[in-house]
């Protein structure tokens, strides 16, 4: 009976943390609605910059002018209560974890969604100007480069989480060194291979130009040695506690 009671109460503190986070965003989104507009032009700035003299995005739906820009605000509201989102989550986890896995945890998380925004940022500033500048360049004479807004917010989010989720390379290398998943002799032995899956990772990701491609894969390595660097270190500390 204990158990039910127990297992009811921690349903009950779930269903309050995601109602919490669902409000958040709800109250981000709210706030960042007067601004929708403003919030795709940035969005959008990367590729509009690259456009040739006379050149504009267009909308081919009826419905796209005012879908899109709300999807660019769930995306930018997304991003701002992410810290809030994080907390509730953890807020909910922490009392079941010992001490020693919550100060392991908490830096993780931060440095996780640190990573993310740094992956996001990455590709906004440097990869969408190369990547549309490409694009741009290699546009046919007589061929007008008019790109559908919808279509170009699905492609930015698409290069979006695959930086993302490229930066939290790191991340995953300490969590699985953590875990005893693997060690950190294998990880350095396999360095061919992950160099060899960056490269395969960046063509399928990127436009098909070198550039574009080094810009995802150099990265991804980049990261990977400096997870190893960093599950090393922690290694060491472990050791020298035991």
């Amino acid at each position: 009976m204990i158990a039910t009671d127990n297992f009811i109460s921690h349903l009950i503190e779930l269903r309050d943390r995601l109602l919490r986070v669902v409000i958040g965003l709800l109250v981000v989104s709210l706030a960042l609605l007067p601004f929708a507009q403003e919030i795709y032009h940035f969005l959008a700035t990367p590729l509009l910059q690259s456009l040739p003299a006379g050149g504009q995005m267009i909308a081919t739906d009826v419905t796209t002018p005012f879908f899109v820009p709300m999807k660019a605000v769930l995306l930018a509201a997304f991003m701002l209560a992410l810290p809030h989102t994080l907390y509730q989550a953890w807020a909910f986890v922490a009392p079941g974890l010992y001490s020693s896995e919550r100060c392991l945890i908490s830096p993780l998380v931060f440095s996780s969604v640190l990573l993310f925004l740094c992956g996001m940022a990455f590709a906004y500033f440097l990869v969408f100007p190369v990547v549309f500048g490409f694009i741009s360049s290699t546009t046919p004479d007589g061929v007008a480069m008019m790109t559908d807004i919808g279509k170009y917010l699905d492609f930015a989010l698409t290069l979006f989480i695959a930086f993302g989720l490229a930066f939290e390379v790191p991340v995953a290398v300490v969590v699985l060194v953590s875990a005893g998943v693997v060690s950190v002799e294998a990880l350095r032995e396999a360095r061919a291979y992950v160099i060899v899956g960056a490269f395969v990772l960046g063509a399928i990701f990127t436009p098909p130009d070198i550039i574009s491609q080094f810009m995802l894969a150099v990265p991804l390595w980049l990261l990977y040695e400096t997870g190893i660097l960093v599950a090393s270190f922690m290694h060491r500390k472990a050791g020298r506690m035991q």
